[in-house]
Formats: structure tokens, C-alpha cells, sequence
């Protein structure tokens, strides 16, 4: 089996794959001062809950965007694991897809495995927006080439930065969209803001990026609010929620046993 792990700013997702079947996966929050026997102790609660035994894992890949996470990681997976993960970086896949930015080393891996694995399955021009920590866009070619992309602040940061410097208004959760846009009361005014804000924001870049690639690609997202922002968006045609895993399955079995 393998064992695949995205580190998120936020959120940490956790995969098994048995060949190409997805298991089991986990999202948990991203501890970045937790140490590898901590880690060690959730991985084995993860795994006694699902009946895993990781004797059973014989492969692990990573993939990080947080620095701090690389040595805690690295050393669970030595010292528990018995393995040595594969870690991935722009070098590591420029062979599966060619990175067309000025400093291939500045993508996230997060985008980079998004990106491969939406190819993989479309093989077309595509549009990849992922609702995490940042809302990032990620643009590929018809011929499979990561052209760039936008990052722009978070459906959670910018909501967080509006409550904190803004007093008088209160916190809201972004659960759902209210039935109007044109809000009745305070709350339902802000949940307007941010969900339909949003929805006419990516409608808005997608638009524009559409314009300068001269083709017509498929739009897809991913992260923890891609299905409600889905639902809005006049533009997002289909949500993939385990892209990034699936990509991190794919890179490996195209670099990992070489």
C-alpha cells in the first residue's frame, strides 16, 4: 500500500492506497510544532480506527508547503515507518509536466501535484482552482505544460481579517449561501459578501485567463469549500476533491520506482 500526505497551511490530508483504489483518507489540522513521535501516536489512532497495519505500507510520498513539517515527517517515517519518503518538488516531476514558470522552484507542490493529476485524467487545457488557506488557480496547457497561475487571500483569511478589523460586525460561519444576494440583515449581509464575493471573483479570473490562453479549458476546484463555491460559480464545471492525492499517487507511480 501507499501512504501519501499533503501539509497544508491549514489542514494536513492523509491518504492509503491499495493500487489505484483511494482507501482511506483523513483531513486533520496542521501542527507544525508537533514532533515525530507525536505524529507517530495520531498516525496510529488513524490507523487502529480503519483496522491499517503499517506493515502493510510499503511507500510514502509527501508533499509540503510548509518547511517546518519536512524534518517531522521525515523522521516519522524513518524511525516508525521504516521508509524513506519521496518528496516532491518542482525537479522531481518536471519530466510528468514542464513548469513554464519564471522560478520553477517558487510553485507550491500542492499546485504541482494538483496539477498533474487533473491532466492526467482530462488530458486537455484545464483550470484548477483550490479553496485552501489561499485560493490558488492553476492554469495548464493542451499539451500538459503548467503555465502559472493567481493566488489570491483565502474564502477563511479574508472572512477572519473582516471580523477582526471591523468591530462592530459579527462572526459568521460559511456553512451555506444565504437564498439572496441582497441581504436582509447583518449576517446574512456578510455570508452574501464572502460566498457570493467570492463566486463572482473566480467567475471573474476565470473569465480573464480564458481570454489569454485562446482555448476553451475545463474549469475544475478543489479544497474544503470548492462544493458550496460550486454551486454558485457560473464557471466551475466539476469538483475533484481528492485531486491532490490522486496526484501524489501518480507521481509516484511514475518517478517513485524508478
Amino acid at each position: 500500500m501507499l501512504l501519501v500526505i499533503d501539509v497544508g497551511n491549514t489542514n494536513t490530508v492523509i491518504g492509503i492506497y491499495d493500487g489505484d483504489t483511494l482507501k482511506h483518507d483523513w483531513r486533520i489540522r496542521t501542527i507544525r510544532d508537533s514532533t515525530a513521535d507525536e505524529f507517530n501516536v495520531l498516525a496510529n489512532a488513524l490507523f487502529s480506527d480503519k483496522n491499517i497495519d503499517r506493515k502493510n505500507i510499503h511507500k510514502i510520498i509527501i508533499s509540503s508547503v510548509v518547511p517546518s513539517a519536512v524534518p517531522i515527517l521525515n523522521a516519522f517515517c524513518e524511525k516508525y515507518m521504516g521508509l524513506t519518503p519521496l518528496w516532491i518538488n518542482p525537479n522531481s516531476v518536471k519530466k510528468l509536466m514542464p513548469i513554464l514558470y519564471n522560478n520553477p522552484n517558487e510553485v507550491g507542490a500542492d499546485r504541482i501535484v494538483n496539477a498533474v493529476a487533473a491532466y492526467d485524467k482530462y488530458k486537455t487545457s484545464l483550470i484548477i482552482i483550490d479553496f485552501g488557506t489561499a485560493t490558488t488557480f492553476d492554469v495548464i496547457s493542451e499539451k500538459g505544460e503548467y503555465l502559472g497561475g493567481a493566488i489570491v487571500p483565502g474564502v477563511m483569511i479574508a472572512s477572519e481579517a473582516l471580523f477582526q478589523k471591523a468591530s462592530k460586525l459579527p462572526r459568521v460561519e460559511i456553512f451555506e449561501a444565504p437564498e439572496k444576494i441582497i441581504g436582509k440583515d447583518t449576517i446574512e449581509s456578510i455570508k452574501s459578501g464572502i460566498i457570493y464575493g467570492n463566486a463572482a471573483m473566480v467567475d471573474g479570473m476565470v473569465e480573464r485567463m480564458t481570454k489569454e490562453m485562446d482555448t476553451l479549458p475545463r474549469i475544475l476546484a478543489t479544497g474544503g469549500l470548492a462544493p458550496l463555491i460550486s454551486k454558485i460559480s457560473n464557471t466551475i464545471e466539476k469538483v475533484e476533491q481528492s485531486l491532490t492525492l490522486d496526484g501524489l499517487r501518480i507521481i509516484y507511480n511514475e518517478i517513485g520506482n524508478k
